[in-house]
Formats: C-alpha cells, sequence, structure tokens
C-alpha cells in the first residue's frame, strides 16, 4: 500500500500509528504470546458462551438478519455477516454473561478488542499469528487511552461515560494492523472510530444488562468499520488522540501523553489482563471466593449474619443492583446456599425460592472495608466475614480473585475446565489445542469454525 504524505510530524497520534505498522509476532516476548492466546480463546469462548444470554441471542439475530457478504462467523453459530456485524454480535455476546476478562486498568478489554480482531481476521483470511500481533497491539493501545483519561473510575465520575468506549481505538488500531494499513491510514482509522463510539454511564441502569453488553459490540464494531473505511480512503484528524479538541483535550488527565505511549513495545497490557470464573460482575468474585474460604471452615446452616466489606469504588458497581449476575448481595446468598457458582448451572430465578437463599439474602450486609479502601481504593478484593449462631465469627480477604494477573491470570487446564464446564455442546479439547497452537495456525477462519456446536 502506498503511503500517504502527511503534514502531521512526531505527534502522539503518529507515535502511536508508526509503532502499530513496526508490530510483528516475533518481536512479543513468549510469555506476552502465551498470556494473549489464553486471552483470544477466553474471549471466544465467552462470546460463544453469551449467544445464550437476552443480549447475545438479539444481536445474533440484528446481525444475522442484516444480510450482506459472508466474511466473519457469529461464533457458536453457522451464520456468517460481515466482519463489523461479526463483531457487533461477538462483542455484545462477549459480556453477555458476564464472564468475559477484566483488566487491571478497568473495564472490559477484550469483548470488545478480541471479537473486532478475529472479525477482521477471519475476513482477510489471517494466520493465527496475525491475531495474536493485533490482540496484543491492541490491548496495548486501548488500555493506555483508557489509564490517560483517569482509568474506569475517573472517566465514570469526571465525564460520566463508560470508559470501555475508548477500547474502540484498540480496536481500530487492530484492524487497522491486521488489514496492513500504512501508518497515516492508522491515524485515520484511529480518528473514525471516535465518531462511532461513545456509552453515557447511565447504560448502568438498564434493566437486563442488554445495553452494556451491546456497548462492547458497537465499540468492536466502530473499531472494525474504522479500520474498513480508512482502507477504502476516508480521512480524518491525522492526530486524533494529542491535538486540541482531540482525545487527551477532551478527556485526558495529568501526565496523559507518557501514560499513552510509555513502555509501549517493552511493557504489555495483555499482561494485566484478568479471567474470570464464574459469570458474575468483576468486583464480585473477590467476595465469592472469601465467602467459599469462610464456608470451607463451617457449614451454611450455622450462619447467624454475613458481612461483605469492600472498597468504595466497587461497592458502587456492585452494591444491591436489580440484576442477579451483578448485584454482590444475591451472587454471595446464592453461592453461600450452592456451595459454590458454576458456568453451566445458572442459580437464578430457581434459586429465588430456596429457602436457605432467602435467609441467608435477608442477614447479608455490604459495607466500605476500610483497609481495602486503604490498599486499594480502585482495587477488586473484599472481605467476607461469617458470623455463627454462637456469636463467634471466621473471616477471609482476598485482595485479587483467582485468575487476576496478580495470581498469574489463567492457565491452559483452568481455562480447559472453566469451559468443559461452560460449553459442554462444543469440542473444547480441539478448541484449546488450537488455542495453544495459534502461532501456527494458517487460517483463523479455522479457529472460530471449532467453536461450531455439536450437540
Amino acid at each position: 500500500m502506498t503511503a500517504i504524505a502527511s503534514n502531521v510530524q512526531h505527534s502522539i497520534t503518529e507515535e502511536v500509528a508508526e509503532y502499530a505498522v513496526s508490530t510483528s509476532v516475533e518481536q512479543i516476548p513468549p510469555e506476552v504470546r502465551e498470556r494473549a492466546r489464553l486471552v483470544i480463546i477466553d474471549e471466544m469462548a465467552s462470546a460463544c458462551f453469551g449467544g445464550r444470554s437476552i443480549a447475545g441471542g438479539l444481536a445474533a439475530r440484528y446481525a444475522g438478519g442484516m444480510g450482506g457478504t459472508r466474511e466473519a462467523r457469529i461464533l457458536g453459530t453457522d451464520i456468517q455477516v460481515p466482519a463489523p456485524l461479526a463483531a457487533l454480535a461477538n462483542g455484545t455476546a462477549g459480556h453477555g454473561e458476564e464472564v468475559d476478562g477484566a483488566h487491571v486498568v478497568g473495564g472490559h478489554p477484550g469483548a470488545t478488542i478480541v471479537n473486532a480482531a478475529v472479525a477482521v481476521a477471519e475476513r482477510q483470511r489471517a494466520t493465527g499469528a496475525d491475531l495474536l500481533n493485533a490482540v496484543v497491539l491492541g490491548y496495548d493501545i486501548g488500555t493506555r487511552v483508557v489509564k490517560a483519561c483517569g482509568g474506569v473510575f475517573g472517566v465514570r465520575d469526571r465525564l460520566h461515560l463508560n470508559s470501555d468506549f475508548l477500547y474502540g481505538l484498540g480496536a481500530a488500531v487492530a484492524g487497522a494492523r491486521l488489514l496492513g494499513l500504512d501508518s497515516t491510514r492508522h491515524r485515520y482509522a484511529l480518528a473514525l472510530s471516535t465518531f462511532q463510539a461513545n456509552g453515557l454511564f447511565s447504560l448502568f441502569a438498564e434493566n437486563r444488562h442488554i445495553s452494556k453488553s451491546f456497548g462492547n459490540g458497537q465499540y468492536a464494531a466502530a473499531g472494525v468499520n474504522a479500520a474498513l473505511m480508512a482502507a477504502l480512503g476516508f480521512e480524518g484528524s491525522e492526530d486524533v488522540i494529542g491535538a486540541p479538541n482531540g482525545v487527551l483535550d477532551a478527556w485526558g488527565v495529568d501526565g496523559a501523553d507518557d501514560d499513552v505511549v510509555g513502555g509501549l513495545g517493552d511493557d504489555f497490557a495483555v499482561m494485566t489482563a484478568n479471567f474470570k470464573f464464574i459469570n458474575a460482575g468483576y468486583p464480585i468474585h473477590a467476595a465469592v471466593e472469601a465467602a467459599m474460604n469462610v464456608l470451607a471452615k463451617q457449614p451454611a446452616d450455622d450462619i447467624a449474619a454475613v458481612h461483605v466489606g469492600m472498597p468504595a469504588n466497587a461497592m458502587r458497581v456492585v452494591d444491591n443492583r436489580d440484576m442477579h449476575s451483578i448485584c454482590v448481595q444475591d451472587m454471595v446468598s446464592a453461592a453461600i446456599t450452592l456451595g459454590g457458582l458454576s458456568l453451566r448451572d445458572v442459580p437464578f430465578p430457581a434459586v429465588l425460592d430456596n429457602p436457605v437463599f432467602q435467609r441467608i439474602r435477608h442477614m447479608i450486609t455490604v459495607d466500605v472495608d476500610p483497609e481495602l479502601q486503604r490498599d486499594q481504593p480502585n482495587g477488586r478484593g473484599a472481605r467476607v466475614t461469617i458470623t455463627h449462631r454462637n456469636g463467634a465469627s471466621s473471616s477471609a480477604r482476598v485482595d485479587a480473585p483467582r485468575g487476576h494477573s496478580s495470581r498469574g491470570g489463567a492457565t491452559w487446564e483452568g481455562l480447559s475446565q472453566k469451559w468443559h464446564d461452560g460449553l459442554p455442546e462444543c469440542d473444547v479439547d480441539r478448541i484449546i489445542s488450537l488455542g495453544r497452537g495459534l502461532d501456527d495456525l494458517d487460517d483463523v477462519s479455522i479457529l472460530t469454525g471449532a467453536f461450531r456446536k455439536t450437540t
């Protein structure tokens, strides 16, 4: 592709774009490639699993009904649609059941970035190595932009926005890299994505987790559309990140420039991706794990009271929410009642009629834990204290739940167990095998086809 002459020199967006076009899988350290393989398989499996959600089902119906060129698969089905629609459907389903990965910066980059990259990779019949490189790149740019704008809580409190919309920029650069665009067209793709992705934080007031999930799908589609438009010849600001009235001018915090470009090529953001092992809002995971740690020492029928302590920001996300999967009181009560949670067996609404659940749910309280607030104000830790009928109490603190990057993330064995439980209708062994050998995969469509349901 012939490079386009540019009048912009040494801008932040140019630095990002020139870095993007220089990347290759050979330059990625082995441990980063391994983490990226795990992330890609987990996010694709989450999209397949999330097809059963209300949001995932609606998105598949919408995308499948639009017609168009058969470019990329809606995961878990035989439906193939144009790449932007596949990104929309899979990104929406990816977050539909709250089992997709999170990130230490905040939010859910994988549902957006991985599903955008997979859709473009399948369209281009790209290799697994190309997909790996694009996902690592997308995480690097997307998470840095979110950090530069203050992280998930900063974007929420200052701007009243859902910070995940900024992952659309990561999706755009991942798509542009898979399309082989030059530096200037990468900049155009970044600019074009900003026209198509946004989300007021008020979306969290919805009733059934549909628009929040759709947000991730829309941000994925925005990135794919932006890359394809840039490839076709659409233009945009050549420094949409750093220019006056650009991303950082509108939404950035002090030190934002360095947040965007600092450590590129050395500090890989995919290494701080976190994995989920239950389908619940991420601030709930540590609370469920802590409760299970306490329960290992006492039976549920001996409980007189349950108290959950959390950092204030985490508590605000999951305290007494109407949706069960993002309500810490509901999910901890269900976990105690059932002796744990699994992907295959959704506890709600059946558990609502369980008298043990009703008793536990009535006695559970949630509050800010002063020590966790001091140690990790933007963290996802929790402390659970269970009081026995005789007045004695037991407590457990979990600073980071299973699957958190500080605890090593996930292993192939862990993902295999997770998805054998969650996707019994799929050939999970084949999916895991393809994921472990992703660098050597000739065509990403082989991987997307492996998510077809066999039962």
